[in-house]
């Protein structure tokens, strides 16, 4: 069995077309290329949301934690495509199921996304989610996502 292949900022970066403030995966581990991968966020108070959501009480919002596991989906499928770096291509979202918010996400907290392709047919892709901090499911989500290049 190989190693885990593990990208950095950087290298995501060359994957997804978000930027600063954004892009919300900071590192991506992964475990089967093009299906099964973790992405990491460390969740700092110097995020922008955190100055109106809510104020004394700092809370990441939920439909930025699902935009991180998509983040983290669409950088799986591209790291496992040949030549990636090369190409132009484009993560767009088409459907979300099955949400559910289970704990807040606060500052300091490591958001690790955990996806996993369930379904592929040509380029669309069903992935199942889950976010956790400390091991503890904070969130999760099935969603559909197109890859366009």
């Amino acid at each position: 069995m190989s190693e885990n292949k593990i990208y950095n900022v950087e290298e995501i970066m060359k994957m997804l077309p978000h930027r600063y403030p954004f892009l919300l995966v900071d590192r991506l581990e992964v475990e089967v290329p093009g299906e099964k991968g973790v992405g990491l966020k460390n969740v700092t108070m110097n995020e922008e949301f955190f100055q109106g959501h809510f104020p004394g009480n700092p809370v990441m919002p939920g439909v930025l934690q699902i935009e991180a596991m998509a983040q983290t989906a669409g950088a799986l499928v591209i790291a496992g495509k040949e030549g990636f770096e090369e190409k132009k291509v484009g993560v767009y979202f088409m459907s979300i199921d099955g949400v559910k918010f289970r704990k807040p996400v606060k500052p300091g907290d490591q958001l690790k996304m955990h996806v996993e392709k369930i379904k592929a047919r040509r380029n669309v892709f069903v992935f199942k989610g889950e976010s956790r901090v400390d091991g503890q499911v904070v969130s999760e989500a099935e969603f559909t996502a197109m890859i366009v290049e």
